[in-house]
């Protein structure tokens, strides 16, 4: 806060020009924190000032008055007297004629003042009405810059809202004044000002006989009385400015207002906000509608898509706010535009869109004729009978009617005449949507005809329909169309929340349908069964579909089919599903139709028919997978399984029941029997589990039960069975069952998963081919380099695979509070199995590494162990003397044991498998951003170094000694190299967030940080080729996975010489595996040979040569 005796300073401070504009900015706020802590008083410092407001020097004297209103603004809420205010609105007044001190200042000031509310100081009406003619008087708004007439918009839109008294009294003086005020306005910000406060002229002077109405009857010759000017000034800058983006929308508006926004404005009027502020404007009052109407409808006829929908939006929303009585007079010219806007834009038929849900709008994509629809049927709803007769007596209509009658076929059908048919049927089902009234109207004009056309009428009584058979010449496809058109219309309509109670089974539409919906259905099930065993033009199979869809899914109370009508149409669609007849579209349909009705039995609770559904379907659909169901492929069945089950929870928990049993069988017949078609068909069951039904449950609810009936029975099964027969197709068959037991244990709760890793412990210890417990545990006490590797672990049976690897499985999708019993014994065994070459186990490794906590808990066990000490048991297995890797054969995963060379062995983690299962361990540590991660880099390191002289940590220097002058095999060098990419790439397998991974923000930009000055530097500095070769391969790995803007920012000179480097390493792979990137390669170093340093430059020309050498074929850049 300023010092009470030091204000005087700021003043000059601010006024003087020369000063930096902070140091203006703090002297201003330093002088309204001293008014509002009333350490100074408003008299003093205007007294101070007196010079500065005064002085014949015009700079200066603006200055001081923007002083004056800017402090003025910041004490906005700071209680000021009436004789204050009085005063500061007098001087503010007669400053607005001020025109050499520039108006900014005084604006500022003005505009704070009418902003004042009552209880801190308002401006009293008779100071608003001087101030406001002073305003009128004295300012031209066109002629000043942007900002300085955004302020003046902000006082007259101030006026308006805070001083409506003073407007009011001001009538025909104050109009006239906004009128000069945005007559030729272009820029967009102040056009937001100008179209709120012509919504605002209108709220506030709505008598039609008042200053803003006028008598005018026609809109090209404008009324010279000042009474309309506002309207004639509107309307003439609308003509004049507004037709740019109201009639040729492409993405501009105003003319030239877009290309006057700067990109760092601080108000980025957008195009939207512009057109929805103008579409308030046009509709804020009547008086408006003998211009804005016959402008829209002109434009209307623009060739420009974004105009015409624009238009159509600004009359269906004029329509509203204006009322019927004003738009009846506007009634046929509206609807010869819409109808020719719904004609001539391209229509997308009702039947191509099966996708959609049974209560869904079925308005069309185009944009243009969707707009159109909705205006429709705002008029409609406005006064349905004037526009309904307009559509009922429609030429055009009547012709499309009867010439519908001769569209048998849909091929025969031209195109043109496909839209037209299309066209009207939006139109028919649009406006039989708008209320009970003009469904009535539109089913006793069109519905008796369409049966006629379909011959349908003659079988039809007021005693029902007879049992004629339908033939072919029932079928109409123009007729069924627009039938299907009308029949989805009234089923949304009943469907709708407004409706639903209050539709009467008497009204007209209600009786037709069910009259007819006998016979109705009979032709939609003719086709179907038809399509079956011949040949069916796809329009009329999605008509069959379709229409059997719509009937079966009306509301109980209007329902127009009886139940046995509604459950032969079930089995209709369930033999077409059970006749497998491949992926065909009539099968899609039908699956599509089937799910859609069961949601629609689902969301409305229609009890009766759900059970229904049900019997006829869901355990028809569940038995396909229960037996051998040749004439289906299995993918199929499963498609219709999970599909069917989708349309609501009890649905898919019979579903899931069968998908449950299935799963069980054929996993005992795989396992047991060694049957290979049940393990081929358990691979898609739980791949069906996995993908489609645990995603929906997590989704929907019910996940729980599911997730834990289901890991029990796989273990379970697993426990009691002591013969383990898998065929060839097993690790296939484990990868899925592995991925399904991941998924439903990581989606349960913290007591859940406690229960499943527990059972699956148990069971783990009570195999016979496992060493007991007492030989794998270890003591506190005992030291860690007498650990022993059981030599009974290099080789797995079938069984003892399944388990450690469901184990596994168990592990990595654990939350990190869950305990995991005898976390020692666990973290001995899999460090025995990760040594052989165990990729699951040593992903499970890797996330019990990643979750354990780092201290101990106080309900810890003996063989219970923190982060640290789990990593001390890590490292030295790895690497002490009694490691397998020098001594004993190994067995690589799912292949016979092999005996490694001694050579390979010099290092401790020579084996290939082991440095992968590490690469694992160490990314659960570097997603925890652990700093036991340089123990296991550092071991990574010592591998590909080995030969070289390596730049280590001083804690790494001992570990390291050993293998400074030792030589490692070209493969542990590779698979060091590969480590780093396991450590930065993301894993669906394992540590992410779907398996609850302890994740640390910005992990991966940390690594990176931390190993590019050790990797550039060990390249720089080695001699060797393959310890470069490799060095690269593990920079590329670590530079790959890094998100780009870490690597951008890091990419200095080194960086980019290194990248090149690498790539000229590559040009020595095989040719087929480099020669199709080659021409990119090329395209991205010819920019490297501008490059500001002359090293990047040096390796751009070499790395140019290397590829450029690859072919004999000339480079041409």
């Amino acid at each position: 806060m300023a010092k009470p005796n030091s204000w005087p300073s700021h003043i000059e401070t601010f006024v003087d020009l020369s000063r930096p504009p902070n140091e203006q900015i703090a002297s201003r706020d330093a002088i309204a924190s001293l008014l509002k802590n009333d350490l100074l008083t408003f008299q003093a410092l205007v007294k101070e000032m007196s010079l500065y407001l005064t002085t014949t020097d015009h700079i200066i004297r603006g200055r001081g008055i923007l002083l004056l209103g800017e402090v003025l603004t910041s004490l906005a809420t700071k209680p000021l007297d009436n004789t204050t205010v009085h005063t500061l609105v007098l001087f503010f007044t007669d400053k607005l004629a001020d025109w050499q001190a520039l108006l900014h200042g005084g604006l500022i000031g003005c505009l704070a003042l009418l902003r004042r509310k009552s209880n801190v100081g308002k401006v009293t009406g008779s100071d608003a009405r001087s101030l406001v003619r002073s305003y009128m008087d004295n300012i031209q708004v066109q002629s000043l810059g942007k900002h300085d007439r955004k302020l003046c918009f902000e006082i007259l839109d101030c006026l308006l809202n805070h001083h409506q008294d003073v407007a009011a009294t001001l009538g025909d003086d104050f109009i006239s004044g906004i009128c000069e005020a945005i007559d030729g306005e272009k820029d967009p910000q102040c056009l937001m000002l100008t179209f709120h406060l012509v919504a605002d002229i209108a709220r506030i002077f709505p008598d039609p006989f008042g200053p803003l109405a006028g008598e005018v009857e026609n809109p090209k010759i404008w009324p010279k009385n000042r009474t309309t000017r506002l309207v004639q000034s509107r309307y003439e800058c609308t003509m004049s400015l507004l037709p740019s983006f109201l009639y040729c929308f492409i993405g501009l508006m105003c003319d030239i207002s877009l290309n006057l926004v700067q990109p760092n404005d601080d108000f980025d009027v957008k195009r939207d906000d512009l057109s929805k502020v103008l579409m308030l404007v046009f509709a804020s009052t009547p008086l408006f509608e003998p211009f804005v109407i016959p402008m829209l409808l002109d434009k209307l006829s623009s060739s420009l898509p974004l105009a015409k929908v624009d238009s159509l939006k600004y009359l269906g929303n004029c329509s509203l706010k204006y009322g019927a009585d004003v738009m009846a007079k506007h009634a046929k010219s509206i609807w010869s535009s819409l109808k020719e806007a719904i004609f001539a834009s391209e229509q997308e038929s009702l039947l191509s869109r099966i996708s959609e849900s049974p209560d869904a709008m079925t308005l069309p994509d185009n944009e243009i004729a969707k707009e159109a629809l909705l205006c429709l049927q705002k008029f409609i709803l406005q006064e349905d009978g004037l526009f309904l007769g307009l559509i009922l007596e429609d030429q055009d209509i009547e012709l499309i009617l009867i010439s519908a009658a001769s569209f048998k076929n849909f091929k025969t059908i031209s195109v043109e005449n496909r839209q037209k048919l299309y066209a009207l049927g939006h139109m028919l089902s649009a406006s039989a949507k708008v209320s009970v009234a003009c469904s009535n109207k539109m089913f006793q004009h069109f519905f008796p005809r369409l049966m006629g056309t379909l011959g349908l009428s003659k079988k039809c009584s007021t005693l029902g329909c007879d049992d004629s058979s339908i033939t072919s010449e029932n079928l109409n496809f123009g007729a069924l169309y627009l039938c299907i058109e009308l029949l989805a219309a009234c089923r949304g309509l009943a469907l709708s929340s407004e409706e639903l109670h209050s539709i009467s089974v008497e009204e007209s539409w209600c009786c037709l349908v069910k009259k007819i919906s006998g016979s109705l259905s009979e032709v939609f099930q003719y086709i179907l069964v038809t399509s079956t065993t011949q040949e069916v033009c796809e329009a009329d199979i999605h008509c069959g579909v379709k229409g059997l869809q719509i009937l079966a899914t009306y509301p109980r109370r209007v329902s127009p089919i009886s139940e046995s009508i509604f459950e032969n149409v079930l089995t209709i669609f369930v033999s077409i599903l059970a006749a497998g007849c491949g992926e065909t579209l009539l099968w899609k349909l039908t699956l599509k139709a089937l799910m859609d009705i069961g949601a629609f039995l689902e969301n409305f609770h229609v009890s009766e028919k759900a059970l229904s559904y049900m019997t006829i379907v869901v355990e028809k659909v569940v038995s396909f997978i229960s037996r051998d169901n040749s004439a289906m492929p299995l993918p199929l069945q499963l498609e219709a399984v999970s599909g069917i089950g989708t349309a609501g929870l009890n649905f898919m928990l019979r579903a899931t029941q069968g998908l449950e049993a299935a799963i069980s069988a054929n996993f005992f017949e795989a396992s047991v029997n060694g049957n290979f078609k049940s393990g081929e068909t358990l691979i898609h069951l739980l791949e069906c589990f996995s993908n489609k039904v645990l995603p929906w449950f997590a989704k929907s609810g019910g996940f729980e039960d599911v997730a834990m009936r289901f890991s029990a029975n796989i273990w379970d099964q697993i426990e009691s069975n002591n013969s383990f027969n898998i065929s060839d197709q097993g690790k296939e068959l484990l990868d899925k069952m592995m991925e399904s037991m991941k998924q439903a244990v990581a989606g349960c709760s913290n007591g859940n998963q406690g229960l499943i890793v527990e059972k699956a412990y148990n069971i783990l210890l009570s195999s016979t081919q496992f060493p007991r417990k007492d030989s794998l545990l270890f003591s506190d006490s005992m030291k860690l380099e007498e650990l022993q590797v059981d030599q009974s672990l290099n080789t797995l049976s079938c069984k003892d695979k399944w388990i450690i690897y469901l184990f596994a499985s168990v592990i990595i999708a654990l939350r990190r509070e869950i305990h995991v019993p005898n976390v020692r014994i666990i973290l001995n065994l899999f460090m025995n199995l990760l040594l052989s070459g165990h990729a699951p186990v040593a992903q499970a490794l890797g996330s019990m590494i990643n979750k354990l906590p780092s201290t101990k808990s106080n309900v810890d066990t003996s063989c219970a162990c923190n982060l640290e000490e789990a990593m001390d048991v890590v490292l030295k297995m790895g690497l002490s003397s009694t490691s397998p890797l020098r001594r004993h054969r190994v067995v690589d995963g799912d292949h016979e044991a092999v005996d490694k060379p001694q050579s390979v062995g010099v290092c401790e983690f020579v084996q290939s498998k082991a440095m992968v299962g590490l690469a694992w361990i160490g990314k659960g540590l570097v997603m925890r951003g652990s700093e036991k991660m340089k123990d296991v880099v550092m071991i990574f390191l010592r591998c590909l170094l080995s030969s070289s002289k390596l730049k280590t940590l001083p804690s790494q220097q001992d570990t390291l000694q050993e293998c400074k002058e030792q030589e490692i095999h070209p493969l542990v060098m590779r698979s060091a190299a590969d480590a780093f990419n396991v450590l930065l790439s993301d894993s669906d397998v394992c540590l992410n967030k779907r398996f609850h991974a302890t994740m640390k923000p910005l992990y991966k930009q940390r690594f990176f940080s931390s190993m590019m000055p050790i990797l550039l530097t060990s390249i720089k500095e080695s001699d060797s080729s393959m310890t470069r070769s490799m060095l690269y391969r593990a920079f590329g790995n670590v530079v790959s996975n890094t998100p780009l803007p870490a690597v951008v920012t890091e990419a200095k000179t080194l960086v980019r010489e290194t990248a090149i480097q690498c790539l000229v390493a590559m040009s020595g792979l095989p040719h087929t595996r480099i020669f199709p990137m080659r021409t990119k390669v090329l395209q991205a170093i010819s920019k490297s040979l501008d490059d500001p340093k002359r090293t990047v430059r040096h390796e751009a020309v070499r790395c140019l040569q290397a590829w450029a050498s690859i072919s004999s074929r000339s480079v041409n850049f």
